[in-house]
């Protein structure tokens, strides 16, 4: 039997809503609260990605869209102007502070390996790796978070010594939460790219590597190869990533004047994207038929 696109929609929808329903429910969320954000998240996309030639989407249409009646659509939209959700504060602060550690030259040794620094004074010290590429986070709450998840431990002499070059956050951390959310949204922001996007815009890149037939005493040496070859074409993708970004200006620094007679545009700046990719574990149990 042929599917139609809403039928074949509304089966993926149930699909792909059964981890994030599994999370909503550890977190003690229920279906009417969900619903709540459902609805909010209706009336940001049809706003933001349904409007006619670049603008917002109008009341009007965005009821149309959703289903939603016009009063509410307003309601929403004036939520959504006085919020926005949370970002994970550590995240991308961590992941950036452990890169440079792994490949700035002041903070690698002969062999490429990290070395062991201080905990503040110049460089090479963690305070000044903070400085470099933690943003506005404060060195002394990051420390404490590498420390927590053990990516960080303290040596002697009062050094410190980076354990690895990948932050995850503690289980069901706040923190981790959002970045669950943040890898769901990554994935689901590929696979609909490449559902709508138009003949002449590329691809981008999605692949799956999976068998059905596989035997469980292979997982533990699934578990390692994935870890081994994962990880380093991760951390090749991260160096090729950190070579190739613009660089932040120096804090405090005030941006050059333009020469004289000259005019800059918003047609003049580099736009900037964010590029990465994601590697991630596979794993159903399959049904052979009743058990015994």
């Amino acid at each position: 039997m042929s599917l139609d696109l809403k039928t074949a929609s509304v089966a993926a929808a149930r699909v792909l809503l059964r981890p994030v329903v599994r999370l909503m429910i550890r977190a003690g969320i229920s279906w009417k609260e969900f619903s709540d954000i459902a609805k909010t998240a209706f009336v940001e996309v049809a706003t933001d990605e349904f409007g006619i030639r670049g603008r917002p989407t109008n009341v009007a249409r965005v009821a149309i869209l959703t289903g939603i009646n016009r009063r509410e659509v307003a309601r929403q939209r004036e939520l959504l102007a006085q919020s926005a959700p949370p970002a994970p504060t550590y995240l991308n602060a961590a992941q950036r502070v452990l890169t440079g550690w792994h490949l700035d030259a002041d903070y690698v040794d002969a062999a490429g390996a990290p070395r062991e620094v201080p905990v503040d004074g110049a460089a090479p010290s963690f305070a000044d790796l903070c400085s470099r590429y933690a943003g506005d986070v404060p060195a002394t709450a990051l420390l404490k978070e590498l420390r927590s998840v053990e990516c960080v431990i303290p040596v002697e002499g009062a050094r410190l010594r980076a354990l690895s070059r990948v932050y995850i956050p503690a289980k069901l951390d706040p923190e981790k939460v959002l970045r669950a959310g943040s890898v769901l949204e990554d994935i689901g922001q590929t696979v609909v790219h490449d559902l709508i996007c138009g003949p002449r815009e590329p691809l981008r890149f999605e692949r799956r590597a999976e068998n059905d037939r596989i035997d469980a005493r292979h997982l533990p040496a699934f578990r390692a190869l994935l870890e081994q070859e994962g990880q380093a074409m991760l951390e090749r993708i991260d160096a090729w990533l950190s070579r190739h970004e613009t660089p932040l200006p120096a804090a405090g620094s005030e941006p050059a004047a333009p020469a004289a007679k000259t005019r800059t545009t918003k047609a003049d700046a580099k736009p900037l994207l964010r590029l990465g990719v994601g590697v991630y574990h596979i794993q159903n149990e399959i049904d052979r038929g009743p058990k015994p």
